[in-house]
C-alpha cells in the first residue's frame, strides 16, 4: 500500500454556515461572541460574525487524511491571515515537501476563501493503511 512522499498534494472544502458556526460552538465549548452574536460582532473591526479560526482550519486536517497512507497528526503551527464569514467556501490545500525520516513528513499547509485565510506547516506520519 502507498504512503505518502514529496511532491504529494491534496486538497478539501467546507462551506461554513451559520449552522456550521454553532455546532463548532458547541462541540468545542468556545462561545466568543464574535462567532454568535451578530449585534456584538457587527459592531467590530470585522463587521459582523466570524467563524472561529480552528474551524477555517478544519480543512487542513481533511486534505492531509486524502494523501496517500494513513495520516497521522504529530504538530501543526497555523497563522490565521484574514477572517472566515458565514458563507465562505474554505479550501485547503496541503503539499508534502520534505521527507524527514522515519516516517515524518513534513506538509506545507494552506486555507483560502477568495484571499489566503490560513497558512502553516504540519508533520505527519505517513504509514501503509492496513485494512
Amino acid at each position: 500500500m502507498p504512503v505518502a512522499s514529496v511532491g504529494d498534494t491534496a486538497e478539501a472544502s467546507i462551506t461554513v454556515t451559520e449552522q456550521t458556526i454553532e455546532a463548532f460552538a458547541d462541540l468545542t465549548g468556545d462561545h466568543n461572541p464574535i462567532h454568535e452574536d451578530p449585534e456584538y460582532a457587527s459592531e467590530t473591526m470585522f463587521g459582523g460574525r466570524i467563524a472561529h479560526g480552528m474551524l477555517s482550519a478544519g480543512p487542513i486536517s481533511a486534505a492531509a487524511a486524502d494523501l496517500p497512507g494513513d495520516i497521522i497528526y504529530l504538530s501543526q503551527d497555523l497563522t490565521f491571515e484574514n477572517p472566515v464569514y458565514p458563507g465562505d467556501t474554505v479550501t485547503a490545500t496541503v503539499e508534502v515537501v520534505e521527507d524527514l525520516g522515519g516516517d515524518r513528513l513534513r506538509l506545507d499547509t494552506t486555507a483560502e476563501t477568495d484571499e489566503t485565510v490560513v497558512t502553516g506547516e504540519a508533520v505527519v506520519l505517513s504509514v501503509p493503511h492496513e485494512p
